[in-house]
């Protein structure tokens, strides 16, 4: 039962690495935007996140860092998509190679630095029931943020006029904006929230879940949170639900190879991943589910009076 608790709790602090750039990602993808350079995001975070927090010795401080600079990278991502009409996708492709490459230059003097000991997060009373208390409640305080986030997003979407304003620029940008509603600043904004969460992402990689700075250490996670938009049908809940599927794979890779299962360490690595593309084809193979609920506009270009 220890065991089970404790990867329990695994799975949510590994769920939480993709909850934040996921909902960060769908809200992009509900005004309209693809953006594919969620990697190159995280990396430029997690390098952010990481050093700051070396230097400041505040790991909030850290994360703060990180969703900045996601946010900064989104804002450029925005500008050029936005209102030069650049590609969406190629654009995406561009800003993740770009992140890869300047986080891996900028990090070569911090892969060194350790951060000091943080102590561990507990619900006072919850987090000494036995079994239930390791597994749910003795969790960073960020894990208990993305579900929070996740209701708040939920709620903003469908019971909120400017989320309803939202998901009509992502559906109709020429109604939405025949009504008088600023389109490519409500994309902007969009854009740029979703690489804040992205930013906070990927310094939570570097600041909480290793701590470490290590080139290339998200791993394809942005990859996957893109994917997981998809999966979940544009819907945050089912985002959640993704992202701790996901999560629950990955921890259960290290403890079969815990306990000595004898199988590939190869094999345990592919996973995850093997797990993500499963589930991407099972969905995909009804085209119209994934069509009904997906923004009609996304990832074509908007141009103002035409």
């Amino acid at each position: 039962m220890d065991a089970i608790a404790l990867l329990l709790a695994a799975t949510l602090n590994a769920g939480t690495v993709l909850a934040f750039a996921a909902l960060g990602l769908l809200i992009n993808e509900r005004a309209g935007i693809v953006n594919l350079g969620a990697e190159g995001m995280m990396l430029v975070a997690a390098i952010a996140g990481f050093a700051v927090a070396v230097h400041t010795g505040n790991e909030w401080v850290g994360l703060g860092a990180g969703a900045v600079a996601g946010a900064l990278l989104a804002a450029a991502f925005g500008l050029l998509v936005i209102w030069l009409n650049t590609n969406q996708y190629a654009t995406g492709l561009a800003l993740s190679l770009f992140g890869a490459g300047f986080s891996a230059f900028v990090g070569i003097r911090y892969t060194q630095e350790k951060l000091p000991e943080r102590l561990q997060f507990q619900i006072p009373g919850l987090a000494d029931i036995p079994f239930i208390g390791p597994a749910f409640f003795r969790q960073h305080l960020m894990v208990y943020i993305a579900i929070a986030l996740t209701v708040a997003l939920a709620w903003f979407l469908y019971r909120s006029r400017a989320g309803l304003v939202l998901r009509a620029v992502g559906e109709s940008p020429e109604a939405a904006h025949a009504l008088g509603y600023p389109v490519r600043r409500i994309r902007l904004a969009a854009v740029m929230v979703g690489g804040a969460l992205c930013g906070l992402s990927g310094a939570y990689i570097s600041v909480v879940y290793t701590p470490l700075w290590v080139e290339g250490m998200v791993a394809g996670k942005g990859w996957i949170a893109l994917a997981l938009t998809t999966f979940a049908t544009w819907r945050p809940a089912r985002v959640l639900l993704g992202t701790y599927l996901f999560g629950g794979v990955t921890m259960l890779q290290f403890h079969l190879q815990g306990e000595g299962v004898q199988v590939s360490s190869q094999l345990l690595t592919m996973l995850p991943y093997l797990a993500t593309i499963v589930v991407l084809v099972l969905i995909s193979r009804n085209a119209t589910w994934i069509r009904v609920n997906m923004p009609a506009s996304l990832g074509k270009p908007f141009f103002p009076g035409s």
